[in-house]
């Protein structure tokens, strides 16, 4: 049964407080916080590798240094090496310079076709508002004849060392984070269990097995990560490299490279890789139809890999919701800027794990992760009470294909109606909800009478008698009532399913029970037992000789315990699931005796 939560009011203070305490001291510090999580990423990247050279008996600072020494040298090649290829094509443009000039001609003259006239008409319109004659701008008086100074500065010419500042500012910046960034991964490849150790011991001790797990997990999910956008995106520039040649782009191989670095900006860096090579092909062919396949090439891609690759793979491995990550990525790249959107990632599955382990903050692990949100019987009385019975009939046809009728009855259906229960005895429920939520219960028990239980489910003895199943109090009992009586027949007992009316004691007595007949009747918390003992007085002080069963479904307590309180006329027997009341009627001897 579900139990809902309700955290107290100065809690829900206390964590809205934290979190705005946390997202300004993430915007304010962002200078400093900003490398360091491009550093911890980087850390994470080249971990392996360090712990693998540890492997080899190669010291902790000697695997550090060479691991580093590897990387900066490798980024550095191939930064060159793409450089060289840029300026290689910056050289190569000018022999272009005519099939750039004709198709810029084509897209200032466009053809005869309804573009070329709707074209013609927008510059003719054009031409005539600018005909109109502009207004006579007031001369400026001077002191010579009438006529204006006119007045122009003249600066010095500036020096080679001017030169090479003006050049290298733009990079001044971006190569000082790049330091910074080496300088902490540095530190946090070094001192990588000094920090796990202080960080426990910032925690608490008491809490060392919970902060350990979130480690472990956190990291898992980062890494593995970060390795499947290394293989997508290697796969991508693959592809891009491929699809370019084919096309007959020159340069195929270094866009493709290209187009592979700038996948790490999410959403904008396919973007931008594609628009160089479709520059190029501009350039380069006579014809439009390259440039078009171009287009065609990368945007193909970018859908597939975008909408398909990506949220199969990343919400597998990273456990964030496809819709989660999107949000997430603008949140930081509004908070932290285009850093925000390369690290968006990252950054949202360390929040998700914060709030896995820790629970004030399990709040962001609801919105963010992938997991179910609401289990079948939530999902299922949710849907009633929107009074959407299709949606609701979907949620119990998905959960019957891969369980039987009486798990979905036991695990469903009853906890649903046992939290309609709630509602409607804390006044919750109003009317008109009520009735639409049991007559599409009771629709359902029309349509899922044809089903069968599983093959393996047991089969009642010939000789057994009939199984009246009587509702306690209310139309809930009722239905569970008839959901029993259904289990029943089809286990091959004879079940007959009494309504809920003044009168059915009377009906009993003219169907006549007997000793191997037996009376179950059928209740549903929280208010089940008063009515359910009062029903089982009767049925016991008219008819002695049949045995009496309750089914208090869903009940968490000891049913033996629970039996106290039926006291002076005890049942027989008392069973919180249909699945074990129809196993007790189908196996029931005569030898049930009141314990």
């Amino acid at each position: 049964m579900i139990k809902p939560h309700r955290p107290s009011g100065s809690s829900g203070v206390r964590t809205t407080a934290i979190l705005i305490a946390v997202i300004s001291v993430l915007y304010l510090a962002r200078e400093i916080l900003i490398p360091l999580a491009f550093a911890i990423t980087l850390a994470l990247i080249l971990t392996p590798a360090v712990v693998w050279l540890q492997k080899i008996h190669l010291g902790r600072v000697p695997a550090v240094a060479l691991v580093m020494m590897v990387t900066i040298a490798a980024a550095g090649g191939i930064g060159w090496v793409i450089f060289n290829q840029l300026v290689g094509v910056a050289n190569e443009l000018p022999r272009y310079k005519q099939n750039i000039h004709n198709k810029l001609t084509e897209m200032r003259t466009p053809g005869k076709g309804a573009l070329g006239r709707a074209t013609a008409s927008v510059q003719e319109l054009g031409r005539e508002l600018t005909s109109v004659q502009a207004p006579v701008a007031p001369q400026v008086p001077s002191d010579r004849g009438g006529r204006p100074l006119s007045v122009r500065i003249v600066e010095e010419p500036a020096n080679e060392l001017e030169n090479m500042r003006d050049m290298a500012k733009p990079f001044l910046a971006p190569l000082g984070v790049f330091g910074i960034v080496l300088i902490f991964s540095v530190f946090l490849l070094i001192k990588q269990e000094d920090l796990r150790n202080r960080l426990f011991r910032l925690v608490g001790l008491d809490r060392l097995n919970v902060m350990t797990q979130a480690l472990d997990d956190a990291t898992h999910r980062v890494s593995r990560f970060l390795l499947l956008q290394l293989l997508v995106n290697a796969c991508f520039g693959a592809l891009c490299g491929i699809g370019l040649y084919l096309i007959g782009v020159p340069y195929a191989a270094l866009w493709g490279s290209v187009a592979g670095i700038l996948r790490l900006v999410p959403y904008i860096g396919a973007v931008v890789s594609a628009l160089l090579p479709f520059t190029l092909s501009l350039a380069v062919f006579d014809n439009w139809t390259p440039p078009l396949l171009v287009f065609l090439l990368f945007a193909t891609l970018e859908v597939v890999t975008g909408n398909l690759v990506e949220p199969w793979l990343y919400g597998i491995h990273t456990g964030i919701s496809s819709l989660a990550l999107l949000l997430t990525t603008v949140f930081w790249t509004v908070l932290w800027g285009p850093s925000g959107l390369i690290l968006s990632t990252p950054l949202t599955v360390c929040v998700a794990v914060l709030g896995r382990y820790v629970p004030q903050f399990s709040f962001l692990h609801i919105l963010l992760g992938d997991e179910a949100v609401l289990v079948p019987e939530a999902c299922f009385y949710q849907r009633l009470l929107a009074m959407d019975d299709q949606e609701a009939r979907a949620v119990a046809d998905l959960y019957l294909s891969e369980n039987s009728l009486l798990q979905l009855y036991d695990s469903v259906i009853i906890p649903a109606l046992t939290l309609a229960e709630h509602d409607r005895h804390k006044g919750a429920l109003d009317p008109t909800r009520e009735e639409f939520l049991f007559l599409s219960v009771k629709e359902m028990l029309v349509e899922f009478s044809e089903k069968t239980l599983n093959t393996d489910a047991p089969h009642a003895e010939a000789s057994l008698g009939r199984v009246f199943c009587l509702p306690a109090s209310d139309e809930a009992d009722e239905i569970t009532a008839a959901m029993l009586a259904q289990l029943l027949e089809q286990a091959g007992r004879t079940a007959i399913s009494i309504p809920l009316d003044s009168s059915r004691l009377h009906t009993i007595e003219l169907m006549e029970p007997g000793e191997n007949d037996a009376f179950c009747i059928s209740a549903l918390p929280p208010f089940a037992f008063a009515r359910a003992r009062t029903l089982s007085r009767q049925l016991q002080t008219r008819f002695p000789a049949t045995r009496t069963i309750i089914g208090v479904w869903g009940f968490a307590g000891d049913p033996e315990h629970a039996l106290q309180r039926f006291q002076p006329s005890r049942p027989h027997k008392l069973v919180t699931s249909l699945g074990d009341a129809v196993k007790i009627m189908v196996d029931a001897v005569p030898t049930i005796v009141p314990g």
